[in-house]
């Protein structure tokens, strides 16, 4: 029978399946190229459409996007016109860290096969991502998207047996929390705490560039004003437990999540029930939404008092932190050290903290036992050639996972040269593990270590701007194999240090701009230029 080509106006994918004008045009063009097609040609259904849009193979495998330090609204425009999963991972955090229990392509994958029904795992991601995540899922419950043809295979991570104790979050052990100590001198204004705990019970172990959970609890204090808003009794059972049991462990406190906005907005009525709704939609009528965690919630709508039991449903389960290990099981085996800044800010006259860093410097006593899990690093560790020479540029607490690095080279006798480059706000009081550092540079193990106070002159000064004054030394190093690694913040310090990078290799490098950006682009694809940012 002879073949003929379509109507030019034959529509394969219907206007009721669930994409936009650009992805339904792209889906018609791509099956009418696809197969040859004659006047018996069924269009496809919504669903088998939407069901090819989750597969893998309308996606060409890139992920422009991964990038930590590009905020959500441009990764989703990034990833417009991608299949589903693609746009979950866009929402993701891309800190491939770990915490949600899978790195972010493979939590998308399986939140997009309904593998996994938590959609609010992504701690870094915060509320961005999880209304976001919603928003997508919506798609799937909305057109019927559990696949009708077969889906893709799962990858090696999502169909791996559930792991060994102490492995993941969904599997932690218990651990003992040996001691704290205080790195900055007096006068500073930051607090930061070297962190021990005993592994031995456990016989957990862990390799340099690793990431360590830890499942913190509540301030009671915060737990017991919480109460008292709700006008409930501490005793109350909810699930086996007292309702102060369940707010001190279970729940997280922090940002108020929508379904309690939702929970408000059912209970209130007039302006209330409106403003209650507008927050759940994630607008912001009154401009405090981002200093909304749950107390501040109920005392905005103190007038409004849920049913304790209600109100517990309605909160998010109190999430484990990731820290940067900072120490190495081959020099201190069985012991495990973090380095934790202690979160401290005032909204209004009310004095709020971090959850996990205040557990940890103040809630916590030698010998009490917690339960932890250590997270395996995805794309961050010491070069296996321990020849290689490395550059480490970690300013402040950034400065953990290159202290298990020189740690490990340390103890393992790696003759590769190590390059610190550190920074904070002054030299008399922020310069943590000032003995260790210099021990190693008068022994030659730490072959160079480069310093920038911000705060010790009139102008500030940070890494990357030292980086650059010693640019020439940077490129010679770059040149002879060096692999080069940043830990810290992802929004300002990651892009101000790869944009000196650049600088430098186009200075030194006699390459233009777009040379050394292509320069750096390799380093990375490489795995010469690693990345610990959050």
């Amino acid at each position: 029978m002879n073949q003929i080509a379509p109507p030019p106006n034959f529509e394969l994918v219907p206007e009721t399946a669930p994409f936009s004008d650009e992805q339904r045009s792209w889906l018609n063009g791509f099956f009418a190229g696809l197969v040859s097609l004659d006047n018996g040609v069924t269009p496809l259904s919504a669903e088998q459409g939407a069901a090819f849009m989750t597969s893998s193979d309308a996606d060409d495998g890139e992920a422009p996007w991964h990038d930590q330090t590009i905020p959500i609204n441009e990764r989703m425009k990034l990833a417009e016109g991608r299949p589903l999963r693609r746009r979950m991972m866009a929402a993701m955090a891309q800190q491939d860290c770990g915490q949600c229990g899978y790195n972010c392509s493979d939590y998308s994958d399986v939140i997009a096969n309904k593998k996994e029904t938590r959609l609010n795992l992504c701690v870094p991601g915060g509320k961005e991502t999880a209304r976001m995540i919603k928003t997508l899922y919506a798609e799937i419950e909305n057109s019927s998207l559990a696949p009708t043809t077969p889906t893709p295979p799962p990858s090696e991570a999502l169909s791996a047996p559930i792991a060994e104790p102490g492995r993941s979050r969904d599997n932690p052990v218990e651990a003992v929390f040996v001691s704290r100590r205080l790195l900055n001198k007096e006068g500073s204004e930051k607090q930061t705490w070297h962190i021990e705990f005993d592994l031995s019970g456990p016989g957990l172990d862990y390799v340099v560039g690793d990431s360590f959970g830890i499942f913190a609890r509540n301030d009671l204090g915060l737990v017991d004003q919480i109460i008292a808003l709700l006008g409930a009794l501490p005793t109350m059972e909810i699930n086996g437990k007292t309702l102060r049991e369940v707010l001190h462990q279970d729940v997280s406190l922090a940002p108020a999540p929508d379904k309690l906005f939702e929970l408000l907005s059912f209970i209130s009525g007039g302006a209330l029930r409106e403003k209650a709704t507008a927050l759940a939609r994630g607008d912001d009528p009154d401009g405090d939404a981002a200093n909304l965690d749950v107390m501040a919630t109920l005392q905005k709508f103190s007038s409004v008092r849920p049913h304790p039991e209600a109100f517990v449903e309605a909160l998010e389960p109190l999430q484990p932190r990731l820290y940067s290990i900072s120490s190495s099981h081959i020099a201190t085996p069985g012991r495990l050290s973090l380095t934790v800044d202690t979160v401290r800010y005032v909204i209004g006259k009310r004095k709020r903290s971090g959850v996990a860093s205040t557990y940890l410097a103040e809630r916590i006593a030698p010998g009490d036992r917690l339960m932890v899990y250590v997270q395996k690093a995805h794309g961050f560790g010491l070069p296996a050639d321990a020849n290689t020479p490395i550059i480490m540029i970690g300013p402040g607490t950034g400065i953990a996972p290159f202290r298990a690095f020189l740690h490990d080279r340390q103890a393992s006798k790696a003759p590769g040269r190590n390059w610190l480059f550190f920074g904070h706000q002054r030299s008399n009081y922020d310069f943590f593990y000032a003995d260790e550092l210099n021990a190693m540079k008068a022994a030659g193990h730490l072959t160079r270590l480069s310093l920038a106070w911000s705060r010790d002159t009139g102008e500030k000064f940070y890494v990357q701007d030292r980086m650059r004054e010693v640019g020439r030394d940077v490129w010679a190093w770059l040149a002879e194999g060096a692999h080069v690694y940043v830990c810290g913040d992802a929004k300002r310090m990651a892009k101000d240090v790869e944009r000196a990078l650049v600088d430098i290799v186009g200075q030194h490098g006699a390459r233009s701009i777009d040379e050394a950006v292509s320069f750096v682009a390799d380093l990375k694809k490489k795995g010469r230029y690693q990345q610990d940012v959050y």
